[in-house]
């Protein structure tokens, strides 16, 4: 009687005050939003699961803006996340309370709240939507001009989010070709701290658009209260987060304004990225399953549920020199090790100009019948013969200046006006204006053709080797080049879309020179991404482990390449890179003859066993334990189904020192109340005293395991099954 009697009375306060709470919630975490008609929206809270909002009112929570605008009585200017010139030339908008609406479909949650500037008929929906089986928040903004003349949005983020100063540390991404996703940690200090990118194409190589905001001090993996941000975009971006020494640091995410200046005519409308959202009380860890489960139950990743098959593809082993006779070989091999999928990549095509080398071709997707004078049908027909599904590689987006089609369409390109257009890779590459609906229809046709010629086609690698290094579009008109980055992207997403609705079932896997497009802008149309080009499994581990914080397993492919690695030099034993690339979408990047007898006989039996295991491994939940960045020379992270009755652990020693302290490995995700019988995986030597034991999962949480792991690149997969 007492709890009901104090809840009538905080929901007499905010009657009183006029505001009204509006509680955007997920399964275990509450936003909430104070508005009172006339006034700006006001950000209360972000944390956890509130049922009774009205308390914040009387524990005298101060809301900050929702959506800081910039130049009208705002002390949010480096914090705005709306800047808009209006059709008169005034720079200062003023977004009130409108009305709001809440509405739910199949565990789906969808509050808009509607916003109309004072003076101008300018409005502004804050959108959010969450979902019943994850905690990930999405938030975004549809812009509408209903001015009688254009008006330009000078920045227009997606959302932005208070959060409280503290002991706030913010980890972050940083990398380059075959060095992605560097894990980057550092305290959040008085200031300004931006992550961003103006590559253009790919967005996720220097930086990506991704961040971990953890508010108990130094980031821990499982505990802490932690914020993940996500911008689902495949373009330019800014993630940015002013502290201005009070009371927030604020956070402001969305489309990179720089060069990007976007105009509405009257009527038109905007409709922002979302910024996906999560905050756990489990550290990066609880930040990361809750991701995943997203990505994969919700449509973020293509066809997120299905298993991936393991397959060869065709570049290390050969490179450009693509033939009947080379390819077969390595078909034949790979049948025999027992995968399921062949991929051939780059140097098919060809005409007038051949594909020998990255400098000629791209855009003229004509079998270069010299190399394979059957053409591609009877490679697909090969593939079939010995049980294998057939795949190609494709760069759709790009051309080079020795080409057919650069020779019929130069105005295709992308180039400033005016000026000679700067090639790229091979000297001469250059990248197709997506903006433009014709070259919008060729990339269509670009796969439409491949499924018409080779309609059992089941996979296609789509690369994209090139930045925008010519800022300007031959089919904007010269008041809309600061369109171009944006419609670039819409240009793209569309096409994909299109590509979706006619071939729901063709698997493809989203490459750029590798990790250059991890982003969760384009992974809706894509199946998975190739994680690196460096497929050297002990830097692979760094670059997975990145890769991690925010992207599942069943979508990272991961291949076991030939030692030397083909970036490095390295050599590494063959039981260690199998055993790093098992952890992901397992596949093969080498020529299956180069293996020795006994190598070979070893990678047909990790084959088969990744084929039991594989349901684990890219749909089950990821718990990291031992991090590489931790340079004790180990790493160590566990795969658990999502019911618990099966585990896959894995650790890696990755440094040899004399008197070297070795951790007892740990299994994080696990029923403590259960028990679980432990078999090894990939076993190179004597079984070790726990092989077949059974222990309780609370042991293999809280104490774990001594594993000998005797040398520099050994390596230990276990399996743990549940037993009754």
């Amino acid at each position: 009687m007492k709890k009901f009697s104090l809840c009538l009375f905080l929901s007499a306060i905010a009657i009183v005050c006029g505001a009204k709470e509006i509680n955007v919630f997920t399964p275990n975490t509450s936003l909430v939003l104070s508005v009172k008609e006339g006034s700006p929206v006001e950000l209360l809270y972000y944390g956890d699961r509130l049922d009774n909002t009205a308390q914040l009112s009387a524990a005298q929570f101060q809301g900050e803006p929702a959506y800081p605008c910039f130049g009208y009585g705002s002390a949010f200017f480096n914090a705005s996340a709306l800047s808009v010139t209006h059709s008169d030339g005034d720079l200062a908008t003023n977004l009130l309370y409108v009305a709001d609406s809440y509405s739910c479909k199949d565990g789906v949650h969808d509050w808009l709240v509607h916003t109309r500037d004072s003076k101008h008929k300018f409005e502004v929906d804050l959108c959010y939507r969450s979902y019943d089986n994850c905690d990930v928040l999405e938030m975004w903004t549809v812009i509408r001009n209903g001015e009688k003349k254009p008006v330009v949005l000078e920045k227009y983020a997606s959302a932005a989010l208070p959060v409280r100063q503290g002991d706030v540390w913010v980890s972050h991404e940083h990398g380059k070709w075959a060095a992605e996703a560097c894990l980057v940690e550092e305290p959040l200090n008085a200031g300004h701290f931006e992550v961003s990118d103006i590559a253009g194409t790919k967005n996720a190589f220097l930086n990506r658009p991704n961040i971990l905001l953890s508010l108990d001090g130094k980031p821990s993996e499982n505990s802490g209260r932690t914020i993940g941000a996500v911008l689902c975009w495949s373009g330019n971006f800014k993630m940015s987060i002013d502290t201005e020494g009070y009371m927030h640091h604020h956070l402001v995410c969305g489309i990179n304004e720089t060069g990007s200046r976007y105009t509405l005519k009257k009527g038109e409308s905007f409709t922002t990225p979302a910024l996906a959202l999560v905050y756990s009380n489990e550290g990066k860890g609880g930040v990361s399953r809750n991701y995943h489960r997203w990505a994969r139950h919700n449509g973020k990743i293509h066809d997120g549920l299905g298993l991936r098959k393991i397959l060869l593809n065709s570049w290390e082993g050969v490179y450009f020199n693509v033939s009947q006779e080379s390819m077969e070989k390595m078909m034949d091999g790979v049948r025999d090790l027992g995968a399921e999928l062949f991929v051939m990549d780059d140097g098919w095509f060809g005409r007038k100009y051949k594909r020998n080398n990255d400098s000629y071709a791209l855009g003229d997707w004509y079998t270069d019948t010299d190399k394979l004078p059957q053409g591609v049908p009877a490679l697909e027909q090969a593939a079939a013969q010995r049980g294998l599904k057939w795949g190609i590689w494709i760069e759709p987006e790009m051309t080079n200046t020795l080409s057919e089609l650069y020779e019929q369409h130069p105005d295709w390109v992308v180039a400033n006006p005016g000026r000679e257009p700067i090639c790229g890779r091979g000297g001469t590459q250059l990248t197709l204006d997506m903006s433009n609906p014709a070259v919008q229809d060729f990339v269509f046709r670009v796969v439409d053709n491949i499924m018409k010629e080779t309609p059992d086609t089941y996979y296609i690698k789509w690369d994209c080797n090139m930045e925008i290094i010519n800022t300007g579009s031959q089919y904007l008109s010269a008041d809309r080049q600061s369109h171009f980055y944006v419609d670039y992207q819409l240009g793209l997403i569309k096409t994909l879309e299109r590509i979706r609705a006619k071939y729901p079932e063709l698997v493809i896997q989203c490459c750029a020179s590798g990790g250059g497009r991890v982003n969760y802008g384009l992974m809706p149309y894509f199946d998975e991404f190739w994680v690196s080009d460096n497929t050297d499994a002990e830097q692979r581990l760094f670059i997975q482990w990145g890769t991690s914080m925010f992207f599942p397993t069943g979508a990272m492919a991961q291949h076991v390449s030939a030692s030397p690695n083909h970036q490095t030099g390295r050599e590494l034993p063959l039981k260690f890179r199998f055993d790093v690339a098992m952890s992901g979408r397992l596949g093969m990047e080498m020529k299956p003859s180069d293996l020795s007898a006994d190598e070979f006989e070893f990678a047909r039996k990790a084959f088969s066993t990744y084929k039991d295991i594989r349901p684990i491994v890219q749909q089950g939940d990821l718990y990291r334990m031992i991090s590489p960045y931790d340079n004790t020379g180990y790493a160590s992270q566990v795969l658990v189904s999502e019911d618990k009755k099966q585990a896959v652990f894995f650790a890696y020693k990755i440094r040899q020192y004399v008197n070297q302290n070795k951790p007892r490995f740990r299994f994080d995700g696990l029923d403590p109340d259960a028990c679980y019988r432990l078999t090894e995986l990939n076993a190179a030597g004597a079984p070790e005293g726990w092989e077949g034991q059974i222990f309780s999962g609370k042991f293999l949480m809280n104490t774990g395991l001594e594993l000998k792991l005797p040398g520099v690149y050994s390596s230990c997969v276990i399996k743990a099954e549940k037993v009754d």
